[in-house]
């Protein structure tokens, strides 16, 4: 597989943002398929740059919006338009994208699609690529519900992606496949071939505080009682914030930690979650992942400097085992936490600088800042590697 990537400022004259980008990667040879991902402020017109970008590329591009763009070339960029091109003549890209997602109807729209892309490639699919959007505010799906109806259809494929972004107003995100937009859908590209992927997640939660409750009721992503007391009475408890039902912005440097069992085979895998909303009638709190009943929950405390720890941890070990592969690998993916976003407001452009001047001659590199990061971690005991929704952190996938 070979890559290349491409950035423009531009987007207010979709002409001249395609112009760019095609200049940018003029003279690169395609091979037999060809598969494009694009990450976009969320001011884009996307479907008009999509039938620019079709008159020269028959390729699929997928893709979403995003508050904020890391870019191989130009480090952190705010707004703009980033695209990276995989191109290979022993690999295969099959794209698809959901209508709208409802609660009584998500399960079977993903995994028809699935199905779907599936049936149009009878080689063995090695991994999926996802992008989603996620009701922030009415919490009618969280990203954990997405995530988890995908991983049920794909039957242990690996997946790696994340949510959509805006410019934190949560009105603005939407995912991309062709020339179709979507809100709160999903689109999934399946990549099959020779193709060994390889993941990487940091948690940024390294400092937690004194807080330990277990979760004695919960539905989904929404908590109602901590031990005998309702989740906002906790709260007042521990002296913390209740004074408001949008509580995101108020908690988004505290993240509530959990511990998940997977499968029952004893492994376990800790998670950190973005408090949304409180629903200060009946004491409840929602949450941008689910939250079980019987799980251990505490409080983390995020900075900036455990946040630029992790991104470093993050870049030393996967150029590490990208120079043990003898350059095998030719593109890498980035997603990090809008909350990672936030603890570095006064200096936005650290992570980038982590791994610029550093990445190897011709290695690619995008990504973006996410409502939530979709990433294989491994369990505790077992070492299996188990699809799962995070928050607060910093994943990489090398190809």
């Amino acid at each position: 597989m070979r890559t290349i990537e491409a950035y423009t400022e531009e987007i207010d004259d979709i002409d001249a943002a395609a112009e760019e980008l095609f200049a940018q990667v003029s003279g690169f040879e395609l091979a037999a398929n060809s598969l494009a991902i694009l990450f976009a402020e969320e001011d884009t017109d996307y479907p008009e740059l999509y039938a620019r970008l079709s008159r020269h590329w028959d390729f699929p591009v997928i893709g979403c919006t995003a508050m904020a763009i890391l870019s191989g070339k130009k480090g952190y960029c705010r707004g703009g338009i980033s695209l990276l091109i995989l191109t290979a003549d022993d690999c295969r890209f099959t794209v698809g994208i959901t209508g709208e997602l409802k609660r009584d109807s998500y399960r079977d729209e993903i995994a028809r699609l699935y199905n779907e892309l599936k049936a149009q490639d009878k080689d063995e699919v090695k991994l999926g690529l996802c992008y989603f959007g996620i009701a922030v505010k009415d919490q009618e799906l969280s990203g954990s519900n997405l995530l988890a109806a995908l991983d049920a259809a794909v039957n242990g494929l690996p997946l790696y992606g994340g949510a959509a972004s805006d410019n934190l107003d949560f009105t603005g995100y939407r995912v991309f496949c062709n020339g179709t937009a979507v809100r709160d859908g999903l689109v999934l590209a399946l990549i099959s071939g020779n193709v060994s992927p390889r993941f990487l997640r940091i948690n940024s939660v390294e400092h937690t505080a004194s807080f330990s409750y277990e979760i004695t009721r919960a539905e989904n992503n929404v908590i109602y009682r901590l031990g005998n007391d309702s989740f906002v009475d906790t709260l007042k408890k521990e002296g913390m914030r209740v004074d408001k039902e949008d509580m995101m912005a108020a908690y988004i440097l505290s993240p509530f930690v959990i511990t998940v069992d997977c499968d029952g085979n004893g492994d376990r895998i800790e998670a950190a979650r973005i408090l949304a909303t409180l629903d200060l009638e009946n004491g409840s709190g929602s949450f941008l992942g689910v939250m079980p009943e019987g799980a251990a929950l505490g409080i983390g405390l995020l900075n900036r400097e455990d946040v630029c720890h992790s991104v470093e941890t993050a870049f030393e070990r996967i150029f590490d085992e990208i120079g043990k592969s003898g350059g095998e690998y030719s593109a890498l993916l980035c997603s990090s936490c809008s909350a990672r976003f936030l603890a570095l407001m006064n200096d936005p452009a650290v992570e980038a600088q982590t791994y610029l001047g550093r990445l190897p001659e011709g290695l690619s590199l995008s990504g973006y800042y996410a409502y939530g990061e979709c990433c294989p971690v491994q369990g505790e005991k077992t070492g299996k590697e188990y699809n799962m929704f995070h928050n607060f952190t910093f994943s990489i996938l090398a190809l």
